[in-house]
């Protein structure tokens, strides 16, 4: 439960099970209802991996040991599933070639949740203090809000979130909105 003493670890395990979530309801929906569960599911992956590469990696990469590997190969991760992100929403939840794509785009963002979970979230959690700890849980809070929420590949490190960030956010957010409103 989210409250004054939930750390960004906490924050950032909670978010992956509700992705594994919503990961299942799209797989074992069909119609509305799937394409529902995959828009929550894109917005989910899109505004985390945001806060993730703005707020937490900057700070594994300085912290922990082997900083620079852990987090680079965590940011190779996310490029490669924000492209297969994208071509999962320019197909469309109904479209044939969706379930074998979204099959092998489950297994990865699966493995790299896995491995933040193992090698950098511990880590984590031992070099930060309790107080830089609930500070960037309320930093992720924040970037989440502002990010774009739809996947941007290349836009990976920090310095680009910021330069790219927040013209893509809002024109993914005018995109929601019309979407939305044609519903």
């Amino acid at each position: 439960m989210a409250g004054t003493t939930e750390t960004v670890v906490d924050l950032l395990k909670r978010q992956h099970e509700e992705i594994r979530s919503l990961f299942a309801k799209v797989e074992d929906s069909s119609g509305k209802t799937r394409r529902e569960a995959f828009d929550r599911l894109r917005h989910l992956l899109a505004v985390h991996e945001t806060a993730e590469e703005e707020i937490v990696h900057p700070f594994a990469k300085r912290e922990i040991a082997r900083g620079d590997a852990v987090v680079g190969a965590r940011l190779k991760e996310e490029n490669k599933a924000k492209g297969m992100l994208e071509e999962l929403e320019r197909l469309g939840p109904d479209a044939p070639e969706f379930g074998p794509l979204f099959s092998r785009f489950h297994k990865d963002v699966e493995e790299h949740a896995r491995h933040e979970e193992h090698e950098e979230f511990p880590e984590i959690e031992r070099r930060g203090t309790e107080q830089q700890l609930r500070g960037m849980r309320a930093a992720v809070e924040m970037a989440e809000r502002l990010a774009p929420t739809h996947p941007h590949q290349g836009v990976e490190t920090p310095m680009k979130n910021l330069m790219v960030g927040p013209f893509a956010a809002v024109m993914d957010r005018t995109r929601d909105a019309i979407r939305n409103a044609m519903k």
